[in-house]
C-alpha cells in the first residue's frame, strides 16, 4: 500500500439545509401574529422591503417573479384563497378550484366586506365600533385593573411610611388567586422588621377588597369572608377548620363536630358554597388576549370556501425602483455586493411567506375535505385523523404538515378551533363499522353525564354499555381516562354533588 500522497476525485450526494430553507421551515410553524412581528423586524433590517395595504396602488414596486430555488409541491393558486367546490358527502372527492370573479376573493381579509369568511366571529366589519379589519380584541381588556395594582391603591389609603413599604412586599406575594404565598417570618427577616409588625400589616390587608385577599390558605380565605358577612360564629369556625370532612361530604361526622342538625348543617354548607374560593381571580394578573384565528371556513353554496386571513398580515413588496434608483448611483465594491445581498434576501422572503401561505391554505382544505361531516354536522361526527393521512394526500412530509398545524387557528360557522384539534386517534366501533374519533366518544360521555337522572348517577361501568349500544367499542378505564380529561368527576363525586345541591 502505498503512503505517497495524491489527488482523487469523487462524487457524492449529500442534502444541505441552507439558512434561507431553515427560515422557511420556521416560517411554516409560525402563527399570523408571529409572522407579523417577524415581518416587522425584516422590514427595519432590508430597505428594499416595503409593507403596503393590499387595497392600496404601488406603481413603482413590484413582487418578484418565483424562481426555481424555492421548492414547491404543486402549482397553488395566486391568491391565497381556495373554494373547494362540491357539496354533500362527496365534496372530499371533489377537484379544487378558485373562483377568481367570486366577490369573496376581491378582497384581502375575510373581515374587508360583509360576504367575507368570518365564520362565527362576527369580523365582517357591519356594525361595531372597530377598524374596518373589524373589532379589536385586545382593546377589551386593555383597561382592566390588575389585583396588584387595585391592592397598592386602598393600601395607600390604609398605612404609610415604613408599613406602606411592607405592605406593598406583602402584596408583591399575593398571587393571582388573593392568596399569600410567602411565609411571614421569611418576610419579616428579609425586610428586618418585626414579625408582629408584619402581622399587623396583615391584618389591614386582609380588610382590603376583594374579601379574603391575603389569605394564606382557603379556610383562613373562607374565614375573613363569614366574617364580613357577620357568619363566623363557633359552628362554622369549626366547619371551616374541617374542610376535608366537607370535599369528602362526610355530613354525619360533621354534624357531630358542629354540633348542628340536618338543616342548620344545609344551611351552613350552602352559606360555605356562595364564597369565593380564589378571590383574585375577578381582577386578574396578566390581561387575555384574544385568539385571533389564521384562517377563515365558510360554507359557499354547495362547497366551502377556505381563506387565509389577511387581517394580521400586511402585504410585503420589493421596492425595485428604489433598487434601481441606488444602483444606478457611485457605490463602491462592498456597497454593490450588500444591495445584492438585500435584494436576493427581499426576494426570497416574499416568496417564501406566499408558499407558506400556500402550504396552509393546501393543508387547511384537505382537513375540511376529510373532517366536511363534522363541518356540517357536529363533533359527533369527527373522523379520526393522522398527520400521516394528510401528508399523503397533499405530497407533502409529514413533519411539514405538524408545522403547518401548530399554533393555527380555523374559525369555522361551528366555533374556533386550532388545527391540531381535527387529529385525533381512532376508536374501534362495535358494530364492525367505521371507526371514530377520540373527540366524538368524549362528546357522546359528556352528552350521557349531562341527561343522566340525578336519582341514578351513571357508573363507568354503565357508560360503556350505553356506549356500546351507541357503537362505541371502548373499555371501562378509556371511559375513566376520557371523563377525567373532559373535568366531570366519577359517579361517587357527582352523587355527592347532586345531594349538597339538593
Amino acid at each position: 500500500m502505498s503512503l505517497a500522497p495524491r489527488l482523487d476525485l469523487r462524487q457524492s450526494q449529500s442534502l444541505v439545509m441552507t439558512p434561507q430553507l431553515q427560515q422557511a421551515i420556521k416560517l411554516l410553524a409560525l402563527s399570523n401574529l408571529e409572522i407579523e412581528t417577524f415581518i416587522a423586524e425584516e422590514l427595519e433590517k432590508n430597505p428594499l422591503l416595503d409593507a403596503q395595504a393590499g387595497g392600496d396602488e404601488a406603481p413603482d414596486i413590484a413582487q418578484p417573479e418565483p424562481e426555481g430555488d424555492f421548492e414547491t409541491v404543486r402549482d397553488g393558486p395566486a391568491d391565497a384563497s381556495e373554494l373547494l367546490a362540491g357539496g354533500g358527502e362527496a365534496a372530499g372527492e371533489a377537484s379544487l378550484d378558485v373562483d377568481f370573479a367570486a366577490e369573496t376573493f376581491h378582497h384581502d381579509s375575510a373581515a374587508d366586506s360583509i360576504g367575507g369568511l368570518d365564520g362565527s366571529l362576527g369580523m365582517s366589519g357591519a356594525g361595531g365600533g372597530g377598524s374596518e379589519d373589524g373589532p379589536d380584541f385586545d382593546n377589551f381588556g386593555a383597561s382592566e385593573l390588575s389585583l396588584a395594582d387595585h391592592l397598592m391603591r386602598q393600601a395607600g389609603e390604609s398605612v404609610d411610611g415604613a408599613d406602606l413599604f411592607i405592605a406593598a412586599h406583602l402584596i408583591d406575594q399575593i398571587d393571582e388567586a388573593g392568596y399569600l404565598t410567602a411565609p411571614l417570618l421569611d418576610v419579616a427577616a428579609r425586610l428586618g422588621v418585626p414579625l408582629a409588625r408584619v402581622e399587623n400589616v396583615l391584618d389591614v390587608i386582609q380588610t382590603f377588597d376583594p374579601t379574603g385577599v391575603g389569605a394564606r390558605n382557603l379556610a383562613e380565605c373562607l374565614a375573613l369572608q363569614a366574617k364580613e358577612v357577620d357568619r363566623y360564629d363557633p359552628c362554622m369556625a369549626r366547619l371551616i377548620d374541617n374542610l376535608e370532612l366537607v370535599a369528602r361530604g362526610d355530613l354525619p361526622r360533621l354534624k357531630r363536630i358542629c354540633n348542628v342538625d340536618d338543616e342548620d348543617l344545609a344551611d351552613m354548607i350552602r352559606e360555605l358554597r356562595n364564597y369565593d374560593p380564589k378571590p383574585g381571580c375577578r381582577y386578574g394578573g396578566e390581561p387575555t388576549l384574544a385568539v385571533v384565528p389564521d384562517i377563515f371556513v365558510a360554507r359557499r353554496g354547495a362547497g366551502w370556501a377556505v381563506e387565509i386571513n389577511a387581517a394580521t398580515l400586511p402585504r410585503l413588496l420589493v421596492n425595485r425602483a428604489y433598487y434601481a434608483e441606488v444602483s444606478a448611483g457611485k457605490q463602491d465594491k462592498a456597497g454593490k455586493a450588500w444591495m445584492s445581498d438585500m435584494l436576493a434576501s427581499a426576494n426570497w422572503l416574499v416568496k417564501a411567506l406566499d408558499q407558506r401561505q400556500r402550504t396552509i391554505i393546501k393543508v387547511a382544505t384537505e382537513i375540511v375535505k376529510q373532517q366536511e361531516a363534522f363541518f356540517l354536522k357536529g363533533v359527533a361526527h369527527l373522523r379520526p385523523m393522522t398527520l400521516r393521512q394528510v401528508a399523503d394526500v397533499i405530497e407533502m412530509h409529514e413533519s411539514t404538515v405538524s408545522r403547518v398545524t401548530s399554533n393555527k387557528y380555523l374559525s369555522c360557522a361551528r366555533g374556533l378551533f386550532e388545527l391540531k384539534y381535527f387529529f385525533t386517534s381512532a376508536i374501534q366501533s362495535s358494530d364492525g363499522g367505521d371507526a371514530v374519533s377520540a373527540e366524538a366518544v368524549k362528546s357522546a360521555i359528556r352528552t350521557l353525564i349531562q341527561a343522566e337522572d340525578p336519582k341514578a348517577i351513571l357508573s363507568d361501568d354503565t357508560l360503556v354499555d350505553m356506549l356500546r349500544e351507541k357503537g362505541f367499542d371502548i373499555a371501562r378505564r378509556t371511559v375513566a381516562k376520557y371523563r377525567e380529561a373532559l373535568g366531570i368527576g366519577s359517579s361517587v363525586q357527582r352523587r355527592r354533588q347532586r345531594r349538597w345541591r339538593a
